[in-house]
């Protein structure tokens, strides 16, 4: 590609944009096109997840610490970065659920943290947004909610009419979806590993799996290669140790294995404004024809 595009990936949570779609970015940027992370939340309500962080120090000034890890992994995968701003609404528990609290991101009225979000979009000008699909990946509150002011923001940002106090209008042309996790691919590492006699995270997984859920696979319409990358988002993962245990199943399955059975991150294209043919390798397709017409 001869012009540098623009690529923006809004996340929910610091440690999202390193277990979904790391790789992708970190192959963009090593073309010499732009990257912006935004995360929606700082991620204050997350439980420390590694048992070597779960530390007094780290406990008290989680906020702080969780920031500092993002900036370590935005380093590794060598993207930008913005913060929207937002408080993480924690994940409810109990049956029936409790009511979320107020003043976090999911019970923020919409149209406000949409605002926030056309005006990184119309100062940064994206070419392609990436966000999560309608479940938002898995059904966390603020995972539903960065999905629906992802897609408000997409048709909003080049509307002048909208948001007039948030920058000069700018229509990104590509919007995609990246999905939860896929059964197909689920089942193919589970086989590997046990083929290879490496026991294999994945059995309970799928024996639970409920067999009437369609697998998101099923939706993917653009596949990006991008295993070379692999290394490079298991480091980005990795800096967000309070999230990460780098003995989970997050690294159970060898990267020789990844890298020849699913070398592609992989996601669904909902809206273009440019032609483009289905199915793409390329999230730009289509993009660097209109930018240079």
């Amino acid at each position: 590609m001869a012009d540098k595009l623009r690529l923006m990936t809004v996340h929910a949570h610091p440690d999202d944009e390193s277990s979904k779609g790391a790789a992708t970015t970190a192959r963009y940027v090593a073309e010499g096109h732009e990257v912006m992370v935004v995360t929606c939340t700082g991620g204050e309500a997350g439980s420390i997840l590694n048992p070597a962080m779960d530390r007094p120090e780290v406990i008290e000034n989680l906020t702080e610490v969780r920031r500092q890890e993002m900036a370590e992994a935005a380093e590794i995968l060598g993207v930008q970065h913005r913060w929207l701003g937002f408080v993480d609404s924690g994940l409810p528990e109990g049956d029936p659920l409790p009511p979320l609290p107020e003043g976090v991101f999911a019970t923020t009225p919409v149209e406000v943290s949409t605002r926030e979000l056309v005006a990184v979009m119309r100062e940064f000008r994206p070419h392609v947004v990436i966000t999560y699909d309608e479940n938002g990946g898995y059904p966390h509150p603020d995972h539903i909610r960065c999905h629906e002011i992802s897609v408000a923001a997409f048709d909003a940002a080049g509307d002048p009419d909208l948001y007039q106090d948030a920058g000069e209008p700018w229509q990104p042309l590509k919007l995609y979806y990246s999905h939860g996790f896929s059964r197909k691919r689920m089942q193919l590492f589970h086989e590997a590993l046990l083929a290879r006699d490496i026991e294999s995270p994945y059995g309970e997984w799928l024996a639970k799996w409920d067999s009437s859920r369609p697998d998101p696979d099923e939706r993917v319409t653009t596949r990006v290669e991008c295993a070379e990358y692999f290394a490079q988002r298991d480091d980005a993962l990795r800096a967000h140790a309070t999230q990460i245990d780098p003995n989970s199943r997050w690294f159970a399955v060898p990267l020789d294995i990844q890298q020849e059975l699913w070398p592609t991150e992989d996601y669904e294209l909902v809206r273009s404004l440019v032609d483009t043919t289905l199915p793409e390798d390329d999230l730009f397709s289509g993009v660097q024809e209109k930018v240079c017409a």
